[in-house]
């Protein structure tokens, strides 16, 4: 398995210069550095060569991350909206291609977060998104890249909430670069059994995140995390797992997160660098024991 986190747990914006953070990552232990999408979207194709070769001369693999914007909804129920989603998508899916990166998860099959003010059509909304995704999922392949479906919470997302919902979306997709990814802090608002919800993915998980479920790093909450790493080696899981805790308060993530209060209690960058370091030994200790 690769270890990594997701640059945010330093960060309050989405878009940021994500090259400071690879040999930080480096330093720390970590295999992966996980990025936000919306992120490389203004950058030119001399900044995205640069990131990937920085990431290749510190062999660190980069992974990317997204909640499609409102009004790029692939899964609206707007023809012109849609259309104009999966432009903007496949415009994502070039940028990740030059940057090196080979796979992308997240809400990469509707919006987020939902504006729950306004209503909604269920079924109606799944059709579109799986015929959006079917053809994202063409593009994407000729590129090498692969969609990961995220399962989210309730507050965040209604689509697919847990992983029979997941497993269900994916089979109708039915595309091999078409692969779940869950999250334990979504799973333990969602599941009634993180470890069960891993084994029942089986094959068809891609792409794991991590985090307590009051977002904290591993070993900071009350999640088992002995009984996850049995339930990852039961699926014979040897993919990436990344490390997604959000602890600072302000910007836009803290706003889109809901961070209402300061998780990290006032810790310097050091501290943050010490503890995400713990949590990686922590971590390995539970999944490869």
């Amino acid at each position: 398995m690769k270890y990594g986190v997701y640059y945010a747990y330093w960060e309050n914006e989405w878009a940021t210069s994500f090259e400071k953070y690879i040999q930080k990552v480096k330093k720390l232990g970590f295999d992966v550095l996980e990025v936000a999408a919306l992120g490389l979207v203004n950058l030119s194709n001399e900044q995205l060569k640069h990131l990937n070769y920085l990431a290749k001369e510190q062999q660190i693999s980069l992974t990317a991350g997204i909640g499609i914007p409102q009004e790029y909804d692939i899964s609206s129920p707007n023809k012109e909206t849609r259309e104009k989603g999966l432009q903007f998508m496949k415009n994502i899916l070039n940028k990740l291609e030059i940057a090196g990166i080979d796979r992308i998860g997240g809400t990469v099959y509707s919006y987020w977060p939902v504006d729950y003010s306004q209503p909604f059509d269920k079924e109606e909304v799944r059709k579109y998104s799986i015929a959006s995704v079917k053809e994202l999922a063409d593009y994407a392949k000729q590129k090498g890249i692969t969609l990961l479906i995220e399962t989210l919470n309730r507050f965040e997302q209604f689509l697919i909430n847990d992983v029979e919902e997941a497993l269900v979306f994916v089979r109708e997709v039915d595309k091999e670069n078409v692969q779940i990814m869950l999250d334990t802090f979504h799973m333990n608002i969602e599941e009634d059994s993180i470890p069960d919800a891993i084994r029942k993915a089986g094959e068809h998980l891609g792409h794991l995140h991590i985090g307590e479920g009051n977002r904290k790093v591993p070993g900071q909450g009350n999640l088992n995390w002995q009984e996850i790493g049995d339930a990852l080696k039961d699926i014979h899981y040897d993919g990436f797992i990344v490390m997604e805790p959000f602890v600072k308060m302000g910007g836009q993530v803290g706003k889109d997160i809901k961070v209402w209060r300061d998780l990290s209690k006032n810790a310097s960058e050091a501290q943050l660098d010490q503890e995400i370091k713990q949590s990686l030994t922590f971590v390995k200790s539970m999944f490869t024991r």
